[in-house]
């Protein structure tokens, strides 16, 4: 990169990589992303969302790498390939976007290597459990101890994104700073964390105990999974807008050089 494209990329708003997904419609194969995902990171992270199509492959994911200053992990209707955590698929009827996996598998150890700020929304923190190490409970709702996280597939999207139950956040985190002691979130999850990936830890917890938000403290840059969904209608969400404002920050200092204030580390 040349000295004046170096100037030109610290004068400009951060670059957020985030992978789309496979969808068939009318006997073509599209690529997508849901305008409701972008929408936060444009308004309250002030970022430029960089869509990469994970039909092609990881092959050029070193190149995106090269042009992001964080990576942003969505959620989405399909479940990650439970081979991928050394599991048999106990929900054949659910859809899966195998090559999304394996991008989003590649784009999270990349952006481990290169001190990139992420940030995962539902799948997207469970993909972030599993880059490292972790697993799943493929069928939350029918384990002994668990509620049913479940949105009901026959509600109006404001119903299924509206507060379903409260989480507590884990006391002298830095989410706990961020957000209080207790919020309220809406829940549209069949699957949840069971194994923490190694070097992750929790940051809030459902009523029934499940992992709601996790981080991996041990990196130098912002890290934040969250099972909940924030970018639904954000701007109406004081705690939504928060987490998006501090990713934002978190990309604003790594794109500059800077400190992760946030997170007391460098990054």
């Amino acid at each position: 990169m040349s000295l004046k494209q170096q100037v030109n990329r610290k004068n400009s708003k951060p670059v957020i990589l985030m992978s789309m997904g496979h969808q068939d419609r009318n006997g073509h194969s599209y690529q997508v992303m849901t305008h409701k995902y972008m929408q936060p990171l444009v308004e309250f992270s002030n970022c430029v969302p960089l869509l990469i199509p994970t039909c092609f492959g990881v092959a050029d994911i070193e190149q995106y790498l090269d042009m992001a200053d964080g990576v942003y992990l969505s959620g989405a209707a399909s479940n990650i390939d439970p081979a991928l955590y050394g599991q048999e698929n106990l929900t054949p009827d659910k859809k899966q976007d195998k090559d999304r996996d394996l991008v989003d598998l590649a784009l999270i150890k990349g952006a481990v290597a290169r001190g990139l700020p992420i940030l995962g929304i539902c799948r997207g923190m469970q993909e972030m459990n599993i880059a490292f190490g972790g697993d799943l409970y493929q069928k939350v709702h029918d384990e002994d101890n668990l509620n049913d996280h479940r949105e009901d597939p026959d509600g109006s999207p404001e119903e299924q994104y509206g507060e379903s139950h409260k989480i507590a956040l884990v006391k002298g985190s830095w989410l706990h700073t961020l957000l209080g002691d207790e919020i309220g979130v809406n829940s549209l999850h069949g699957q949840g964390i069971r194994t923490l990936g190694k070097g992750l830890e929790p940051l809030a917890y459902a009523e029934d105990g499940l992992i709601e938000a996790i981080h991996a403290p041990g990196l130098p840059q912002f890290t934040l999974g969250v099972q909940w969904h924030p970018e639904w209608k954000a701007a109406e969400n004081p705690d939504s807008i928060k987490i998006f404002k501090v990713f934002g920050e978190a990309c604003r200092r790594h794109a500059s050089g800077g400190f992760d204030l946030h997170m007391g580390k460098a990054s």
